[in-house]
């Protein structure tokens, strides 16, 4: 069990743990734009949802998990929430999932399976959860273009040596980035991850910038307390 400041995370049945990654995109995230209706892609435990209920007005937020574990477990922790009646997890991939588009959402996030490498382990589900043949890029983008509303905004968290790539595929759908945050795990570490917005606007100016995790082992620099103080305990 993961406890949070407003709410807990079981996670004792699925591969895919809360990690920083979620939390990130989760407290990172703009709603700016006050959205109503939110699609998380790839739920997992459902942690960045949950996130996102606190964090927003949002009445209906919809996930999506293809592992029936993980699926169990998100509904779970949905419905011991205080947002329970805003919550909603679907037990499908997102292929399947944009067959018949019902809703159109105007925010749609994902951390999606990463490791394209071949690199694989003895465990067969945790696999699934972290490589990118389990949920293409692709398939991310496509879903962004069919699902999103016309002010929406699609958020992701991926390994920067992606984020090329990514904003590339979305430039194709007419989705451009205009917000960009690059992670560092401490201020001498390399660039690990970029946390990427994009909306059907062109931006004039993209805000770009960095956030540094640690200063020093479990000592965190004021930028990542302050991003994500309203939701770990001991910040």
């Amino acid at each position: 069990m993961f406890s949070f400041k407003q709410f807990s995370v079981k996670q004792d049945k699925t591969a895919m743990k809360v990690g920083t990654d979620g939390v990130l995109l989760g407290a990172w995230v703009p709603i700016h734009h006050n959205p109503f209706s939110v699609l998380d892609v790839g739920a997992g435990t459902g942690i960045i949802a949950l996130m996102l209920a606190q964090r927003s007005h949002a009445e209906q937020i919809d996930a999506l998990e293809i592992d029936e574990e993980a699926y169990e477990q998100a509904v779970e922790n949905f419905e011991s929430s205080p947002w329970s009646d805003r919550l909603f997890c679907f037990h499908a991939g997102l292929d399947e999932f944009i067959e018949e588009p019902e809703d159109e959402y105007d925010l749609i996030v994902s951390n999606p399976p990463f490791y394209a490498e071949d690199y694989k382990t003895d465990n067969e589900k945790r696999d699934l959860a972290r490589f990118q043949d389990a949920m293409p890029f692709e398939e991310i983008v496509e879903a962004a273009d069919l699902l999103l509303s016309e002010n929406g905004v699609l958020a992701v968290i991926l390994p920067f040596k992606e984020e090329e790539k990514f904003i590339a595929l979305a430039k194709e759908a007419e989705l451009y980035p205009f917000k960009i945050t690059r992670v560092k795990g401490t201020p001498k570490s390399e660039i690990k991850r970029s946390l990427l917005a994009f909306s059907r606007n062109e931006a004039s100016e993209i805000e770009i910038n960095e956030l540094v995790i640690e200063i020093d082992r479990h000592v965190y620099t004021p930028e990542y307390i302050e991003l994500t103080k309203d939701f770990y305990l001991k910040m």
